[in-house]
């Protein structure tokens, strides 16, 4: 409540056009105190405006905006130590993390890849639809999840949705954090978050971030670690203006990891099953990936209220890989004897950079006795991607060829002699963007929020041997409106063109023509228990065209895709907040259901229905003794092509903590705590999960 009227004060002050200088010099004795205690609210509101805009780049409370949203905050990623983006995702509505090998994950909704992502609302030139290493998520004060089509946000993406990394900032306070951990499987994590002052007035303050974690692994020969650090430094520069930038960098090692998962299924269509632990790595394997970004805000209010920002956003990554794949090509693995896979070793190194320029100007306006809001913006974004491999002599390569009976020992298969590196690919692309929106208020009851995006996407280079030239544009329309029934009821609407340029290629070596399609969503928000629970119930439905679907292999080896349509329908139901002071909850049910261009089911590997929850309880009687519970359960699934198939299965999580004292909290962490036998996904035929396993952690505040 303190800085809701700290903020409020501020922006009036801004509106009355207050300038400290303006003062009168015959005045300047008796009202100098005054003006510094305004002139420190006025720093703190402003500096501190970090509020992500959600769906729209409009000011709207979750209540009201035409979409779904998810938020996993800060208090909910420290009580199940969800450490990785990984871990973060696993308890959000409607995601399913798909991890087809260790060091390769998508994240999908809906029956689509999520390739829409951005840090504080702006979105980022990458491709994210699959992400590499493990990314350390302590850096982030909370992760935003907006389900399906988001034309408005992006200009680009899929019926998915976006998903928003909201950036821890300095805080108005000298305060931080230092914790330990240890765990299962030799888990050390050592963290640290320090926010302090740099001026006596809070008018500029930094802040900074650490982790460093090492583990073994319950899959055989599988060790990991990352080293992650981030700062950011937040500033006045005059009354009205602010000044933020920072920087990350996460160096993450992997050795024994998988390219591809296990062989699960057999010649003679029975499935197979192994130990938790298998995997098909050896002791030479490794992917090490490197990630840095940097990032400098600009924003200036105007006196009207009205504001504009710009950002700068740089990110850097490098990767580092050999790897060994093992497959059944011929359809000859036996189950008798767990011979006749096939392995194929490989060496790969990616570098890729990108810049991206966004302004947006935002304000509200007068019209017809109401008032109305405004949004309108650019941005431009130019990427570079170069990949290389390290060639091998196949007559020579023991990894090349028949493998041994599987499981194998870590030892069983040489690393081959590597040659010369060469690049196969060099990739530029650039996307410029103009966009808005309005949201006009009808009625104190009603608002409607139209907007556009207008992209030019330009890919030139060559891949695989093939020149690229593609040149594309588009304009997709947004569409929402959303009623107060009362003031804890609203229902909504919402339309949005799907535009989703695609990396896969043609069996000619061509990239895929873009896919297209619309989305709708209709659904009512209701608030409970005096605004502190909010239940969403929504209905989508999704068409989209020329979605790449894997073909097979090419004449000259390598994997090509084709266009399918697709259909989506489902619904959704989510329940989030505080049921009473000491327990807050999440519950979410999803049911979704998937059809081909020719109307039979498709997509098996997506859950038809999956329930998330998530249970933190404070005892009234001793309110230094926290505990709760969270978990997923997902019906079946199945993987026809790789004729691989999964039961209905429920994970769970547990954490109790207890504060010592005012500065010191113990946590103990318990991870699969009915030690459920899982594969980690079925689109790409994955691995198993991790069994049961625990960590203790120490925090101390200071």
């Amino acid at each position: 409540m303190k800085l809701n009227r700290t903020f409020a004060l501020s922006s009036l002050v801004l509106a009355m056009g207050f300038s400290a200088q303006a003062q009168e010099t015959s005045t300047k004795n008796t009202v100098e105190n005054n003006n510094e205690k305004m002139e420190e609210i006025l720093i703190v509101g402003v500096r501190q405006d970090r509020v992500s805009k959600g769906a729209t780049g409009l000011t709207m409370e979750l209540n009201e905006t035409p979409q779904s949203i998810s938020v996993i905050g800060a208090e909910q990623l420290q009580n199940f130590a969800a450490n990785s983006i990984n871990d973060a995702l696993k308890m959000a509505t409607g995601i399913t993390v798909e991890q087809g090998e260790t060091n390769r994950t998508r994240y999908t909704s809906r029956g689509f890849d999520i390739k829409s992502t951005q840090v504080d609302g702006v979105g980022l030139p990458n491709n994210w639809g699959l992400v590499t290493g493990a990314m350390e998520s302590y850096g982030y004060e909370k992760i935003e999840v907006i389900r399906g089509a988001n034309g408005q946000l992006t200009g680009v993406g899929n019926a998915a949705g976006t998903i928003n990394y909201v950036r821890k900032r300095p805080t108005n306070e000298n305060e931080g954090e230092v914790g330990i951990s240890v765990g299962t499987y030799g888990l050390k994590r050592l963290q640290a978050d320090y926010s302090f002052l740099l001026t006596d007035s809070g008018s500029w303050a930094a802040r900074a971030i650490g982790a460093v974690e090492g583990s073994d692994s319950y899959l055989d020969g599988l060790e990991n670690d990352r080293t992650y650090f981030s700062a950011v430094i937040d500033g006045q520069l005059t009354g009205n203006s602010t000044l933020s930038f920072g920087a990350s960098h996460q160096d993450a090692n992997t050795d024994g990891t998988m390219w591809g998962g296990l062989p699960l299924s057999y010649a003679d269509g029975t499935q197979a099953e192994w130990d938790v632990s298998a995997s098909p790595t050896q002791e030479w394997t490794k992917w090490d990936t490197l990630n840095t970004t940097a990032f400098i805000e600009y924003t200036y209010v105007f006196d009207n209220n009205w504001e504009i920002k710009t950002t700068y956003n740089y990110q850097d990554s490098e990767d580092q890989s050999k790897l060994l794949y093992l497959y059944d090509p011929y359809g000859m693995f036996d189950s008798e004897t767990n011979l006749g896979l096939v392995s194929l070793p490989g060496r790969y190194d990616t570098e890729f950079s990108a810049d991206l320029f966004d302004i947006t100007a935002k304000g509200e306006y007068s019209l017809f006795g109401q008032e109305h809001e405004l949004m309108l913006g650019g941005s431009i974004s130019q990427s570079t991607s170069y990949s290389f491999t390290n060639s091998y002599d196949a007559a020579t390569t023991e990894a090349y060829g028949l493998a041994p009976a599987f499981p194998y020992a870590l030892d069983a298969i040489a690393e081959p002699i590597w040659g010369e590196q060469t690049k196969y690919a060099d990739i530029d692309v650039t996307l410029k963007r103009f966009f808005g929106s309005t949201k006009l208020n009808l009625t104190s009851d009603l608002f409607v929020i139209a907007g556009f995006n207008a992209i030019d996407y330009e890919r030139t280079g060559f891949s695989q041997g093939v020149d690229i030239n593609n040149d594309e544009s588009e304009i997709s329309p947004y569409l929402a409106t959303t009623y107060a029934i009362n003031d804890d009821v609203n229902v909504y609407v919402s339309y949005s063109d799907i535009y989703q340029p695609q990396e896969q290629y043609d069996y000619d070596g061509n990239f895929l023509d873009p896919s297209k399609g619309v989305n709708y969503e209709v659904g009512v928000k209701t608030q409970w228990f005096d605004d502190q629970l909010l239940a969403t119930f929504a209905v989508f439905s999704a068409k989209q065209d020329n979605i790449a679907t894997y073909a097979g292999l090419n004449a000259s080896g390598f994997t090509y895709y084709k266009g399918a349509d697709q259909d989506t329908q489902g619904f959704e139901l989510e329940l989030t907040g505080h049921i009473t002071d000491d327990l807050n909850a999440v519950f979410a049910y999803t049911y979704l259901d998937i059809n081909d261009d020719a109307g039979d089911s498709s997509h098996e590997w997506e859950p038809e229905n999956v329930v998330n929850f998530s249970l933190d309880y404070t005892l009234p009687q001793l309110p230094e003794f926290q505990f709760g519970l969270a978990g997923k359960w997902q019906s079946k699934t199945a993987n026809i092509a790789s004729n691989v198939k999964q039961d209905s299965y429920l994970l769970m999580n547990a954490f109790a903590r207890w504060d010592a004292s005012e500065d010191l909290s113990i946590q103990a962490n318990i991870d699969n705590i009915t030690d459920e036998k899982h594969i980690t996904s079925l689109a790409n035929v994955g691995f198993y999960g991790s069994p049961i396993s625990g960590k203790v952690s120490l925090t101390y505040r200071f």
